[in-house]
């Protein structure tokens, strides 16, 4: 984001006053001090008409148990030296997606979904660090994770089912 866009940032609303604030009050001083990066999307005209931050990551799973199941879920063939492989990490990088809103007057347009679909294909063609995965902790509401879902994310633990944010991950 250059400084026009943190100007502009203070008319963009997604509805969520949680990430607006973030985008209002926040998202300037986090980049200032690298502790993500922050793009925004927008039309001809210079409206924001989406933003989102990124900053890696690592899927961390906890007990042997959790990570059985989720070697399980990852879907992987029946190679056994992938899921060995697999099995002997303790963490797996990834991409995390931190923030992600679409202005209102724009979002179910498919916007969000072309936002993920750019982060996947980026980080699964460049290859500058390992990354297997795109992980967010998205609001814990049924709009929400119903949009990741359809987007390939996967619930990491049904631990947080009851959390203000459900952890989750696609796979790259």
């Amino acid at each position: 984001m250059n400084d026009a866009d943190y100007e502009n940032m203070s008319a963009f609303s997604c509805g969520v006053k949680a990430l607006d604030d973030f985008f209002h009050l926040e998202v300037k001083e986090c980049v200032q001090r690298r502790y993500l990066s922050a793009y925004t999307v927008f039309i001809n005209s210079g409206e924001i008409v989406a933003a989102f931050t990124l900053m890696n990551d690592a899927l961390m799973i906890g007990s042997q148990t959790e990570k059985e199941d989720f070697i399980e879920d990852l879907r992987l063939e029946t190679d056994e030296d992938v899921a060995d492989f697999i099995n002997r990490q303790s963490s797996y990088p990834a991409i995390n997606i931190g923030h992600l809103g679409t202005s209102k007057d724009y979002q179910s347009m498919g916007i969000g979904s072309m936002i993920i679909d750019l982060v996947a294909d980026t980080y699964a063609k460049y290859r500058q660090s390992g990354c297997q995965f795109i992980t967010v902790d998205a609001l814990n509401n049924e709009r929400t994770t119903k949009f990741y879902c359809e987007n390939a994310f996967g619930f990491q633990t049904n631990h947080n089912s009851t959390s203000p944010t459900r952890r989750m991950y696609r796979i790259l």
